[in-house]
């Protein structure tokens, strides 16, 4: 028999644990919303200028110091440009108001949020820097423990719509899946468009579907778009198939989770199967970093609940250039229009949020 104070103690814990739900779906899905619109913005003002590196580091500096303005503990699980030695939001980085070294004096720990946070502040460095569609600023927030923390591995990934969720399997060849697309989908198989990145790795995949008779879409970066891109009707993209980052699948599979798609992925450890040079020297080496990091089945298929298992999962997107989903930045005298894209699991909504930027007194709002 659990006595009175018990009870009682157990009811206050569950109402903090929904408030704290509650407080990461209403407070931070407004302000998530600025962090990828800064982005974006510092970003987007280097696009077509052929500087890769520079648009990823204001990207990241803008989307840090509004992060920093949340009043929460956030730490940073999926960063970005390990790979390249870019400026990053490294692994670990905590940041939020909370972090401050006086943060005692204004942050209450029985009202703290504590988050998990997926970040890649631009999605397709070269797609802005070449000013080419597709690249956009993007988080995942999840509550403590609610992301996988993937390694800076690379993943097989296989996205699909709703409606083909459970029924494709990423151990199956393509030629099956397309089967069972067409079927979950209603279209037949020439119908099909499925996006691939255009990497060598993928020659023996295209041709697989090209032959079986559906469309493909090669694009140089920016799978997330493509991953998320699956879940809507008439993007007129049915599939992404293939090999990408490990962190941006995690990002992907966070939004796919939200909007009930479908997401597998399988982290690769072999360099000769990414054939980049870009994920470490040897097979073995990569395996026994993996077992560092907690993960003792390499090939492990996971689905989008189990990298993105949080109670409380949001997805945010900010286009910067272009794309299927979103404009990318368009700027006037004195501000700016962005569109972003905000996915919540708790509130099953996906938000398409137009905001016009002020920087100052301007001579005309662009209405479209």
């Amino acid at each position: 028999m659990v006595d009175l104070k018990t009870e009682i103690a157990d009811k206050k814990t569950l109402k903090q644990a929904i408030e704290r739900v509650d407080t990461v779906e209403n407070t931070l899905g407004l302000e998530i919303i600025e962090v990828v619109e800064q982005a974006a913005i510092a970003s987007s003002k280097w696009m077509g200028k052929g500087e890769k590196n520079t648009a990823d580091e204001v990207a990241v500096e803008a989307m840090r110091e509004r992060m920093n303005k949340i009043h929460m503990r956030g730490r940073i699980v999926i960063g970005e440009g390990e790979r390249d030695e870019a400026p990053m939001l490294y692994i670990g980085e905590e940041v939020g108001i909370c972090t401050q070294p006086d943060a005692k004096n204004f942050c209450n720990p029985d009202e703290l949020v504590e988050i998990d946070i997926a970040v890649d502040p631009c999605e397709g460095t070269n797609l802005v820097a070449y000013g080419q569609n597709g690249s956009m600023a993007v988080l995942a927030i999840s509550e403590k423990g609610g992301l996988f923390a993937a390694p800076d591995f690379y993943m097989r990934k296989l996205a699909a719509p709703a409606a083909a969720k459970g029924h494709v399997d990423i151990n199956k060849s393509a030629t099956e899946n397309l089967k069972i697309l067409s079927e979950c989908l209603n279209r037949a198989v020439e119908e099909l468009v499925v996006v691939v990145m255009d990497r060598p790795r993928h020659k023996d995949l295209i041709q697989e579907i090209r032959t079986a008779g559906a469309r493909v879409r090669l694009i140089s970066d920016g799978d997330v778009s493509a991953a998320i891109s699956c879940a809507f009707a008439g993007t007129n993209i049915h599939a992404l198939m293939g090999i990408g980052a490990a962190p941006e699948g995690v990002i992907s599979a966070a939004a796919l989770r939200c909007l009930g798609g479908h997401f597998q992925g399988q982290l690769i450890y072999d360099p000769e199967v990414v054939q980049t040079g870009l994920i470490g020297e040897s097979r073995e080496g990569n395996l026994a970093r993996l077992k560092e990091m907690g993960i003792t089945d390499g090939d492990r298929v996971y689905d989008s609940h189990e990298l993105a298992s949080g109670n409380t999962v949001l997805f945010a997107a900010c286009g910067i250039t272009p794309g299927t989903l979103m404009d990318g930045v368009r700027f006037f005298h004195g501000g700016a229009r962005t569109q972003s894209l905000v996915i919540s699991s708790q509130s099953k909504t996906a938000r398409f949020v137009d905001t016009v930027h002020l920087f100052e007194e301007p001579k005309v709002i662009q209405l479209r």
